[in-house]
């Protein structure tokens, strides 16, 4: 049996999975701000679903951010708590066994790659598109972390090609400007929006605004698509990926899978530009299932 856990900011999700069957799911809050309290929500999870099923087994978990190759340590974590803290360690010890560690995107394109939308694939591009934009690589059914275990940070590049009006772009939380989570992120389509309209919409409404006709909702879609097509263009142009799976809560727009591939052509630097780009298939529960496939 593999166990995987989803540590997010405000909930932790636990799966337990036999073979490729899902034997249960629990969720509980997050404690927020506490440390400690995450080490012991974590182990108490666990021991409640190995109580549940009957057995033990291995524990894999998706956290928002990476392990230090230098120093071991939490770093890049949204839920800001978990950073400077040895979290695999002190897991390890709550729970009595060796755990596994991965940055919650990776766990993403590997639950695609593994048994998802991109099963069969060599190369997977696994983007997450909701209240930030990451992404991960999986290569041969393998994730690929990088030395500085950051592979697949393409939010924290700058926007491709940009426009007039996009320089220097917005603030981004990482002390640059201009990055391409800013643009693509939810909010970063809210504030699109937001200058035409003189409102406030979150992804989904725009959408849905603009099948209704609203002109601002429409422009800003078309305006997000350019920049999403700039975005992934860049990624093919050095991964070449065999497909390009979507995730996040922008990822439920369906009109992003008819209009962006057209738009490619213009940036990828070949005389063909027709990398599949798919919803994920498990949807919310990608991160989950990945941090499961963490143990072979």
């Amino acid at each position: 049996m593999r166990i995987g856990i989803d540590l997010g900011g405000t909930k932790i999700e636990a799966i337990a999975i036999d073979g490729t069957d899902e034997l249960l799911r629990r969720r509980v809050p997050a404690p927020r701000h506490d440390y400690a309290g995450t080490v012991a929500a974590v182990r108490d999870l666990v021991s409640a679903i190995e109580r549940e099923v009957g057995t033990s087994g291995t524990v894999g978990i998706g956290i928002p951010g990476s392990i230090s190759a230098v120093t071991g340590l939490i770093k890049n974590a949204n839920s800001t708590w978990l950073n400077g803290q040895p979290l695999d360690r002190d897991l390890e010890r709550a729970l009595g066994r060796p755990v596994r560690l991965m940055n919650d995107a990776n766990c993403f394109a590997l639950s695609e790659a593994t048994d998802g939308a991109a099963i069969g694939a060599h190369t997977v591009f696994g983007v997450i598109l909701g209240t930030g934009t990451g992404a991960g690589i999986v290569v041969h059914g393998r994730v690929l972390e990088g030395r500085h275990r950051i592979a697949g940070e393409w939010g924290h590049n700058p926007l491709p090609w940009p426009e007039d009006g996009e320089r220097p772009g917005p603030p981004c939380y990482c002390g640059r400007a201009g990055c391409i989570e800013t643009f693509l992120s939810g909010p970063g389509l809210s504030a699109t929006y937001a200058a035409m309209a003189g409102r406030h919409a979150d992804g989904v409404e725009i959408a849905r605004l603009a099948e209704s006709g609203d002109p601002s909702a429409e422009s800003a879609l078309r305006i997000y698509e350019n920049r999403l097509a700039r975005a992934l263009a860049s990624i093919i142009n050095v991964l070449d990926p065999d497909v390009i799976v979507l995730g996040g809560g922008l990822s439920n727009i369906a009109r992003l899978y008819a209009r962006v591939p057209p738009l490619l052509g213009t940036f990828v630097f070949s005389d063909s530009a027709d990398t599949p780009i798919v919803a994920a298939r498990h949807g919310d529960s990608s991160g989950v299932r990945g941090a499961a496939w963490l143990w072979p």
